[in-house]
């Protein structure tokens, strides 16, 4: 038996992941707006896109090593996949195969773009979630994982779908040059950064 000591009620557990979450974005939007501040605007937003290519590099070469992705609950009010809502994505993982179809996979409520809304920082926001299409590409450099819905652009939640990638789109990450941005048109055009340079 679990000695109830050594356990923690859902709520309190997501609430802690919630803060580790709040902390997480706040540390984005300082090094940011540092950057940006010190650099100027173009050059301050092509660092940022470059350090989140390495970090989503980084994030997918973990993952491709059997490691945990993302918390299990906390990070967002709730996930949902066709008919089926939760609080803790593994009780919707039951129903997702292999081949998820990401047209019916939603998320709800991310603690990361409420921080980044709430500073009025969307462009600084939207910058840190490249993250999903470079993590991805980490992980499979052949598959990127794109926005068809962002909380930040607008929408109510977030939404994905998985492409193939090109080879200039492999190139272009493994060089970490900043025209890989065009990767997610969504992100690209909240972001601030010019679609031309």
């Amino acid at each position: 038996m679990t000695d109830p000591k050594s356990t923690v009620p859902m709520d309190e557990a997501a609430a802690q992941v919630r803060l580790m979450a709040e902390r997480l974005a706040l540390m984005h939007l300082a090094y940011a707006r540092t950057l940006i501040e010190e650099l100027g605007d173009e050059k301050g937003k092509a660092l940022i896109l470059k350090a989140v290519m390495e970090y989503g590099r980084r994030v997918g070469e973990r993952n491709r090593a059997g490691k945990q992705d993302l918390p299990y609950y906390g990070l967002h009010d709730d996930y949902r996949y066709r008919s089926k809502t939760s609080l803790d994505v593994r009780e919707i993982e039951s129903e997702m195969s292999d081949e998820i179809n990401w047209e019916a996979f939603k998320v709800y409520g991310c603690v990361l773009s409420k921080i980044f809304k709430q500073y009025g920082e969307h462009e600084l926001g939207a910058l840190y979630c490249f993250v999903d299409a470079a993590k991805s590409m980490g992980a499979d450099p052949d598959h990127k994982l794109i926005h068809t819905a962002c909380e930040l652009c607008g929408d109510d939640h977030c939404a994905f779908d998985k492409l193939p990638t090109s080879a200039d789109e492999r190139r272009l990450f493994q060089q970490k040059d900043t025209r890989w941005k065009d990767i997610d048109p969504l992100l690209l055009k909240t972001s601030g950064m010019r679609q031309d340079g």
